[in-house]
């Protein structure tokens, strides 16, 4: 499959350059609208109780979806501002598509009691499709933005959505102006060279162009949240330069050995292209596990980063030998070095780690496990207007209703829905539950009671998820359902627990098999997953430290907020696990090499750090930028996962692949590459095969060629 690629790639490398233009202005053009199609909305999950709940009250309660305005001033009270006010509310009250708009200054709560602010809550009506919704928003925040002599926020509900979405655009837009002139001068700096240097920018473009028009298809299906943009965005740019890097920097050696470009680039891609291929399928099968969660979010999550990594494998395996076809001639192969100097500093590590494996492997699992000891201690919440940036909207009406009213004024309520048939001491016994701070009742036309219970505390704190346990637990046989934002969070985690173990299994079983298909060993792929686990479990501890912590959080724009965004682990691990993956291809490529040619295992390690390290080394670092960026958004859930990627890269890249691996590799010696007979058998015939097939075998050991 690989030389059809290289052969058609070659062959008419014009037609599929421009072909992939067309998909860069698709991209670009078609893709971006997926902006205007976000969702906010990530704890749903269909079936839950949270879940059945909302969309009963959707069909039997007409009020819909609500907006908050807050009015600030010196003195809320004056006449003036009054009037103004008072007009406003007897507008909005006409737009069509509002049903109720309180009067604040006769509404017992909506007055702080410094007369400093006012809310202004408005509630639309209910089941207005999606146009209808929008113009009664844009009407509503219009007309609020028109009080004078006071400072007005308005946020909540749809609006919400809309201007999350907005502030996505800008952090990728502004991650991009960052990150794309800081690569293209690394990139300089590593080939030495503006064409070659040139080649993975227009790779990595490629990926985000395809990132954005795969986000748009699927929005047209499913909904995709305000995170999918910058996660995807982010693992297109940076996998894009990956695997370009790898390329080019083969391409280069190639050239050194071959006069003639299109062998170059046909032992480029058969070579260097195997890895690839590789590398975007196991990165694929680690984000298959968020296929498992039945959350719309984690699986859109799953599918759309999915879509990116086969994007980006794809405009590796296509444009770019393309692109060296036509230009190739033009990139200098890399310098030839005297025997022993390339990778010096690769190949002392590896010796190194060789002469004290046992010492090595020690003090670098202990120093891993260290920094993973805060994960005993993670927690995860839906998080309020904390996790966004003060110039945002919805922080600064968070903001002002924290600075002027008492705790627990805004917070989302627990809902409790008891049809017809409950007990009528029931809603007693609820209000009379510790955590309680406030309730109202709603009678709906059909008996059903609507019980709306503010707990103290934040909106999804340990208070909150305990008074919907507690309900769930007092209602006994009553009709009586929980819904809200901390009901939805209960469901959310109560769904991770029951899944995760089968996402494990499901990715662990499709890593195990590209592995052994990869290596031909059974032992390797073991040894892989228990070292990537190992910097998956240090960086997500880091994560835990600063962002749960709070310590040194304000160094990265943060504040600890006593939990971590529920999207940050999961992303987290699924994400830094496939690119995990994909170092440990880049340098088990190179040993495999080694050892098929030599049959020294240890010399294997040495030779395999020694040309592969730099790929490595590069790559990570242009990840760690590409990541880096997303952080400068402000963004709690982006920072998270933003810091937990980069982190994940950086150890994986230094103490796991530079030490860890060679050390472990030289503890199990040749048997690294054993496999039993019955699999070694199913390795000839369905795993990777080189150009040239090992002259001997012996009983249980793929044996390199003498």
């Amino acid at each position: 499959m690989l030389s059809a690629l290289a052969r058609a790639a070659t062959r008419r490398p014009r037609t599929v350059i421009l072909t992939w233009l067309a998909l860069i202005v698709l991209g670009f053009g078609l893709g971006t609208g997926v902006f205007g199609r976000l969702s906010d909305s990530v704890p749903d999950v269909p079936g839950a109780e949270s879940d059945r709940t909302a969309e009963l009250l959707d069909d039997i309660d007409p009020r819909g979806e609500s907006l908050s305005a807050v009015v600030e001033a010196p003195r809320v009270a004056d006449p003036a501002l009054r009037t103004r006010v008072e007009q406003a509310v007897t507008d909005l009250r006409r737009v069509p598509g509002v049903t109720a708009v309180p009067d604040p200054y006769a509404t017992e709560g909506l007055a702080s009691g410094d007369g400093r602010a006012l809310i202004v809550p408005v509630t639309l009506k209910g089941g207005l499709d999606d146009d209808a919704e929008d113009a009664t928003v844009d009407a509503v925040a219009d007309r609020v933005k028109e009080i004078d002599g006071a400072d007005v926020h308005v946020s909540g509900g749809p609006l919400l959505g809309r201007q999350l979405g907005e502030r996505a655009q800008e952090d990728v837009q502004r991650a991009e102006l960052i990150s794309l002139p800081i690569v293209l001068g690394l990139l300089l700096l590593i080939f030495g060279g503006l064409r070659a240097a040139g080649l993975p920018l227009l790779v990595a473009v490629s990926g985000v162009a395809g990132a954005f028009l795969a986000l748009f298809a699927f929005s047209q299906v499913t909904e995709i949240s305000v995170y999918v943009i910058q996660v995807t965005t982010m693992l297109g740019l940076g996998l894009a330069v990956d695997y370009a890097l790898l390329m080019v920097m083969r391409f280069r050696e190639e050239r050194r050995t071959s006069a003639d470009v299109t062998d170059a680039v046909h032992r480029t891609v058969e070579r260097a292209g195997r890895t690839i291929l590789f590398s975007g399928l196991t990165v694929a099968v680690s984000l298959s596990g968020l296929l498992v969660f039945p959350s719309p979010f984690l699986r859109s999550m799953g599918l759309a980063v999915a879509a990116v990594v086969v994007v980006d494998m794809l405009a590796a395996l296509t444009l770019l030998p393309a692109l060296l076809t036509r230009f190739g001639a033009r990139i200098a192969p890399s310098k030839p070095r005297a025997p022993g100097a390339e990778g010096r500093v690769f190949a002392r590590l590896a010796r190194f780690a060789g002469r004290r494996p046992i010492a090595v492997t020690t003090v670098s699992v202990l120093a891993l496990l260290t920094l993973a000891l805060p994960v005993s201690n993670l927690r995860i919440d839906i998080g309020d207007a904390r996790q966004l940036p003060a110039s945002t909207e919805a922080r600064q009406l968070y903001d002002t209703v924290n600075a002027h009213y008492p705790a627990g004024v805004g917070v989302d309520p627990v809902v409790v829905v008891a049809r017809p048939g409950t007990d009528p001491a029931f809603e007693a016994r609820v209000k009379a539950l510790d955590g309680v701070a406030s309730s109202e009742t709603q009678t709906l036309d059909d008996g059903t009671r609507v019980l709306r219970v503010t707990p103290a505390g934040s909106i999804d704190g340990a208070t909150a998820t305990q008074l919907v346990e507690q309900v769930r637990e007092l209602r006994g046989d009553n009709p009586v359902t929980v819904a809200g934002v901390a009901a939805r969070l209960v469901d959310f985690r109560q769904m991770l627990a029951d899944r995760a173990p089968w996402a494990a299994l499901t990715v662990l079983a499709g890593i195990l098999a590209l592995l052994f298909a990869f290596t031909g060993s059974l032992l390797i792929p073991l040894r892989t997953v228990l070292t990537t686990l190992l910097s998956l479990g240090a960086a997500l501890g880091v994560v835990v430290l600063v962002f749960q912590d709070g310590h040194a959080a304000s160094w990265l724009g943060g504040e600890g907020l006593g939990a971590l965004s529920l999207t940050a682990p999961p992303l987290i691990v699924a994400i830094a696990f496939g690119l995990a993956m994909d170092y440990e291809l880049f340098i088990l490529a190179r040993m495999r090499e080694a050892w098929r040619a030599t049959g020294d295992a240890q010399e294997a390690v040495v030779a395999g750090l020694r040309r592969s390290g730099r790929v490595v080394s590069c790559a990570a670092l242009l990840l760690a930028v590409v990541f880096g960026a997303f952080m400068t958004g402000g963004f709690a859930p982006i920072l998270e996962i933003g810091l937990g990627l980069t982190l994940a890269v950086v150890i994986d890249a230094t103490i796991v692949r530079m030490l860890l691996v060679p050390a472990t590799m030289t503890l199990m010696g040749k048997r690294a590459w054993w496999a039993p007979r019955a699999l070694r058998r199913v390795h000839e015939r369905f795993g990777v095969r080189d150009e040239e097939a090992p002259t001997e075998d012996t009983e249980d050991m793929v044996t390199p060629r003498q």
